[in-house]
C-alpha cells in the first residue's frame, strides 16, 4: 500500500542539503517520491508501506547527517528580545536557542528585535528556549500575540524616551570635556583651578567629574558588553566597552601619576575620549532606531485600518463593545461612514463599501444581502447588518497583518554572507586591535599610542551594520509590497522573485476574466437574432453548463421572455436537445448537429464558425425544427490588463507561457492577443505541474500565476507561486506571494519590487563590508604607516554611528519606489 507523509527535517543549512536527503531516500527500496523544501523544512515522501517504513525513512535521513520530526506537534512563537545590539547578538541568541531540544527552526531579526521560532511542545517548553535567551546575556519578553502589539509599541515608545534622556545627558556633559581637554591646544583660557598648566591636578580631577556621568548614560555598553564578553561571545556593546573602559583606565592612571607629582602625564588623560565616544555611539544608536522603526510603518498603516468597537444586536437591543469581544454568528449595524469592524455576511441593508486598503480600486463596490464584507474596509452610504463569519486572528486584515509580520522576520538567501561574517567579526576585531596594538608598541615603544590604535580599532568596526543590511531591506520592501497590494511571504520568495526568467499564466481567472459571455449572435437566412438567442437561452435554462449561463444573461440583459420547456435532455460533451414553446431546438457542437441528420450549412455559416474559432471564441451551433439556425459564439474575455502586463514583462526579458485545458486553437487564439510566447493547451489540471516540472528541468527559473484549486499544485512545483487574490484559500495558501487585486500589472510590480530590494541589499552589503575592510586598516595605523594621518577614536565613533545610520536610511530609500507599472497608467 502506498502511503505519502510530511515531516519536518533538522539540520538543513542549504538547499544541497535538501538535495543529500532527496539523494538518499531515492535509494531505498520502497520510495516512490521524495521532495525536500529547503524553505519550508519539509519532507513529502510516498513510500510502499510493505517495502518501507517511517521507522527506516528515519534512519536513512539521520545517517546522512539530518533529522527527521512529526509535524502536527510543530509551535511557531515570535519572543521579543531586550538588549540585543548587533549582529553578533543575533548569532549568539540563535547558538543558544538552536542547540534546545526540541527547537527546529530559530531567526533573529535585529531589526524587528524578535527571535522566530519553531519547536516541538513534546520536547521542550517555552520556558526552556525563554531560558536559553537569558543565559545567552539577553532578556526575552512576552510572546507576540495581537494583544501584545499595543504593548510591544509602548515598550518601544517607552525605550526611545530612555534613550534620547541618555544621549542628552551624555551629551551636556561630553561637550565641555571636551572643550576642557582640547582648548588649551586652541589657545582658549580657562581659570586658574582647571588650567593645565598652573593646576595639572584639578584639570585632571574636573575631567573625571565631568567623564562620570556620561559613564553613568551609557551603563548599558558595560552592563552587556562585559557580560557577553565574559559568556565568550562578545559582541558590539563589547567592543565599546572594552574600548572606553581602557580609554578611562589610562585616565585614571595618569591623574594618580600627576597626584604624585608627575605633571608630564597631564597631556595623556584620555577622558575625553571616552565620553565622546559614548555619546556619539548613543546618538548613531539613536538615529538609527528611530529609522528603524519607519521601516515598519506598512504593519503600523495595516494595523490602523482596524476599528476598535462593534455595534453588537444582543437580546433586540444594540451596545458597543470592543471588537475583540465580538464573536463568530454575531449580528452588528453599521452606519455609514463607520469601519466593518470584522469580516461578515450582509443581512440586512444595501450601500458601497470602499474596499481600497484591500483591493486599491478607489471606486466603492456595492453590497447588498448575501455579499461578503471585509474588516477594515470603510462602509460609505447606507446602513448594513452584518453577521459576522471571521473575528481575531482570522479575519483577512489579521491574516494580512500576520503575513507581513512573518515575511518581515523572514531572511532571504542573500543574507546568508552577512550571518557567517557576523558571528565571527567581534572576536577577530578585538584580535586584529591587540595585535595591532602591541606591534605599535613593539615598533615605537609609546603606551599612548598604542593605546590610541587599540581603542580606534575597537569602534570603528561595527558589525551593526552587516546585521541591519539585509532585514531592513525586507522589512521595507515587503511593506511597500503590502501598500501596493503585494504580499510576499518570505524573504527568500522576495529575492526569487526577481531572479525568474519564465512566468507561466493559467487562463481562466487570470489572464481571462474567468466568466463567458456571448460575443456574437449570427441568424441565418430565415430566422432572427432575438428568436435565436430566446429559444436558445430558454433550452439551456433546464442546463447547468457555464456556456448556458451566459447565453441566458444575456437573453436577460436584453429582456427577452423566456419559453416554457416541455423536453430537455442532456447530451455530455455534445449539447443538449429540448422542446421549447413546440420548436425541437439543438444546441450543441458540429458532432451533434451531425448525428441527428442536420446539414446544409452555407458557406458563410462555415467562414463565421471559422472565424469565431481562430478569435479564441466558442461557437455554438443552433438548430430549430431540424433546420440549422445559426452560431452564438461564447468567450471568457481577457482582463483589461493582461496584454500590458505581458508586454512589460518580456521588456524585462521574461519569457512568458498560457497553460489551460482549452483546445489549442482556442488556446494560441487567446495567446496571439495578449502576445504569449509559449502555449501549453489541452492539459488536465493535474498535470499542470509537471508542464512547470519540464520547464524548469530546461533550466529555467519559473514563475506560476493561478486563481484556482487546480492550480494549487502547479503553484507549490514553481520557484515562485503567485496567487491572484481573488482566487481561492487553496491557491493562496500554496502561493510564495499574493496578489490581493484581482490585476496582473501586480506581477509587474512585484517583480520590480524584488529586484528594488535585492538591489538595495547589495548596496547595503557593499558599504557594510565595504566600510569596515577600509576602516579597521586604516584604525590599525596602515596609512600613518605610510606616511599619512592616525585615525582618532572619536573620529571613529563617528564614522561607525554613520555606517549603521547609512544602510538603515539607505534601505528607506525603498518606501519611494514606484513600479514602472504604475508610471505608464
Amino acid at each position: 500500500m502506498v502511503e505519502k507523509k510530511e515531516f519536518l527535517v533538522k539540520g538543513m543549512s542549504c538547499v544541497a542539503c535538501a538535495n543529500t536527503i532527496e539523494k538518499k531516500l531515492s535509494k531505498l527500496d520502497g520510495i516512490k517520491f521524495a521532495n525536500v523544501n529547503f524553505a519550508t523544512e519539509k519532507l513529502v515522501v510516498e513510500y510502499d508501506s510493505n517495502v518501507a517504513n517511517k521507522d527506516r525513512i528515519f534512519s536513512v535521513v539521520e545517517s546522512a547527517g539530518y533529522g527527521l520530526d512529526d509535524p502536527v506537534s510543530e509551535r511557531e512563537v515570535s519572543i521579543p528580545i531586550e538588549g540585543m545590539t548587533c549582529a553578533s547578538c543575533v548569532a549568539r541568541i540563535e547558538k543558544a536557542v538552536g542547540k534546545v531540544d526540541g527547537v527546529t527552526y530559530i531567526s533573529v531579526n535585529l531589526t524587528t528585535e524578535k527571535a522566530f521560532i519553531k519547536y516541538n511542545p513534546s520536547e521542550t517548553r517555552l520556558s526552556v528556549i525563554k531560558k536559553a535567551i537569558s543565559d545567552a546575556g539577553y532578556k526575552p519578553l512576552d510572546v507576540d500575540v495581537s494583544d501584545n502589539r499595543d504593548k510591544d509599541k509602548e515598550r518601544k515608545e517607552k525605550e526611545m524616551r530612555a534613550m534620547r534622556v541618555r544621549l542628552i545627558v551624555s551629551a551636556i556633559f561630553a561637550l565641555p570635556l571636551l572643550i576642557i581637554a582640547m582648548g588649551h591646544m586652541l589657545g582658549l583660557k580657562f581659570p586658574e583651578i582647571i588650567s593645565p598648566s598652573h593646576n595639572p591636578l584639578g584639570f585632571a580631577l574636573i575631567q573625571l567629574l565631568l567623564v562620570i556621568p556620561s559613564v553613568i548614560a551609557g551603563y548599558k555598553f558595560y552592563t552587556v558588553g562585559f557580560k557577553a564578553l565574559l559568556k565568550g561571545a562578545p559582541n558590539m556593546d563589547s567592543l565599546i566597552a572594552i574600548g572606553t573602559s581602557s580609554a578611562i583606565i589610562y585616565g585614571l592612571f595618569a591623574t594618580i601619576m600627576i597626584a604624585m607629582g608627575n605633571t608630564q602625564y597631564v597631556g595623556d588623560l584620555y577622558f575625553e575620549t571616552a565620553a565622546v565616544i559614548i555619546t556619539l555611539i548613543m546618538m548613531g544608536k539613536y538615529l538609527e532606531t528611530l529609522a528603524k522603526n519607519k521601516t515598519s510603518d506598512a504593519i503600523k498603516k495595516l494595523m490602523g485600518l482596524r476599528p476598535k468597537v462593534a455595534h453588537v444586536i444582543h437580546d433586540g437591543q444594540e451596545i458597543e463593545i470592543p471588537v475583540e469581544e465580538v464573536e463568530v454568528g454575531d449580528i452588528f449595524i453599521v452606519r455609514p461612514g463607520e469601519k466593518i469592524p470584522v469580516d461578515g455576511i450582509v443581512v440586512d441593508g444595501l450601500s458601497s463599501v470602499d474596499q481600497s486598503m484591500l483591493t486599491g480600486e478607489s471606486i466603492p463596490v456595492s453590497k447588498q444581502v448575501g455579499d461578503e464584507v471585509v474588516g477594515g474596509t470603510v462602509n460609505k452610504n447606507g446602513m448594513l447588518r452584518v453577521k459576522a463569519s471571521r473575528v481575531g486572528k482570522d479575519t483577512v486584515l489579521s491574516q494580512i497583518i500576520k503575513l507581513v509580520e512573518d515575511a518581515q522576520a523572514s531572511k532571504a538567501p542573500i543574507a546568508r554572507l552577512a550571518d557567517i561574517v557576523a558571528g565571527v567579526f567581534v572576536p577577530v576585531v578585538i584580535a586584529i586591535a591587540v595585535l595591532s596594538a602591541i606591534i605599535w608598541y613593539i615598533v615605537g615603544g609609546n603606551a599612548l599610542f598604542s593605546l590610541t590604535i587599540f581603542i580606534s580599532v575597537l569602534v570603528i568596526a561595527c558589525p551593526c551594520a552587516l546585521g541591519l543590511a539585509t532585514p531592513t531591506a525586507i522589512m521595507v520592501g515587503t511593506g511597500k509590497g503590502a501598500e501596493n497590494g503585494v504580499l510576499i511571504k518570505s524573504g527568500g520568495a522576495l529575492e526569487v522573485l526577481g531572479k525568474l526568467d519564465t512566468i507561466v499564466f493559467d487562463k481562466t481567472g487570470t489572464l481571462t476574466e474567468g466568466k463567458p459571455i456571448v460575443t456574437d449572435i449570427i441568424a441565418e437566412e430565415g430566422f432572427l437574432e432575438t428568436q435565436l438567442l430566446s429559444l436558445a437561452a430558454s433550452a439551456e435554462k433546464a442546463s447547468e453548463h457555464p456556456l448556458g449561463e451566459s447565453i441566458i444573461e444575456e437573453a436577460e440583459k436584453k429582456s427577452l421572455k423566456l419559453a416554457e420547456v416541455t423536453q430537455f435532455f442532456a447530451l455530455p460533451g455534445r449539447g443538449i436537445e429540448a422542446v421549447v414553446d413546440n420548436n425541437t431546438v439543438i444546441i450543441g457542437n458540429d458532432k451533434l448537429l451531425h448525428e441527428k441528420g442536420i446539414s446544409g450549412y452555407s458557406r458563410k455559416a462555415e467562414d463565421n464558425f471559422s472565424t469565431l474559432a481562430e478569435q479564441g471564441k466558442t461557437p455554438i451551433l443552433i438548430a430549430i425544427d431540424g433546420q440549422f439556425a445559426g452560431i452564438i459564439a461564447v468567450a471568457d474575455t481577457l482582463k483589461v490588463d493582461s496584454a500590458k502586463a505581458i508586454e512589460l514583462l518580456h521588456k524585462k526579458g521574461i519569457k512568458t507561457a498560457m497553460i489551460t485545458g482549452d483546445n489549442r486553437k482556442t488556446a494560441e487564439a487567446i495567446a496571439k492577443q495578449v502576445r504569449i510566447d509559449l502555449v501549453m493547451a489541452e492539459v488536465l489540471p493535474q498535470d499542470k505541474a509537471n508542464q512547470v516540472k519540464k520547464l524548469q528541468k530546461d533550466g529555467r527559473l519559473v514563475g506560476m500565476v493561478g486563481d484556482g484549486i487546480n492550480d494549487a499544485p502547479a503553484l507549490a512545483q514553481a520557484d515562485a507561486g503567485i496567487a491572484i487574490g481573488s482566487g481561492t484559500d487553496v491557491a493562496m495558501e500554496s502561493a510564495d506571494i499574493v496578489l490581493i487585486r484581482n490585476s496582473l500589472l501586480d506581477v509587474v510590480r512585484a517583480i520590480e519590487l524584488s529586484r528594488a530590494t535585492i538591489r538595495n541589499i547589495k548596496q547595503n552589503l557593499f558599504w557594510a563590508f565595504a566600510y569596515n575592510t577600509l576602516g579597521i586598516p586604516i584604525a590599525a595605523g596602515v596609512l600613518y604607516a605610510l606616511g599619512g594621518f592616525l585615525l582618532n577614536p572619536m573620529i571613529a565613533a563617528l564614522a561607525m554611528a554613520f555606517s549603521s545610520v547609512s544602510v538603515v536610511s539607505n534601505a528607506l530609500r525603498l518606501k519611494f519606489f514606484r513600479p514602472e507599472a504604475d508610471k505608464t497608467n
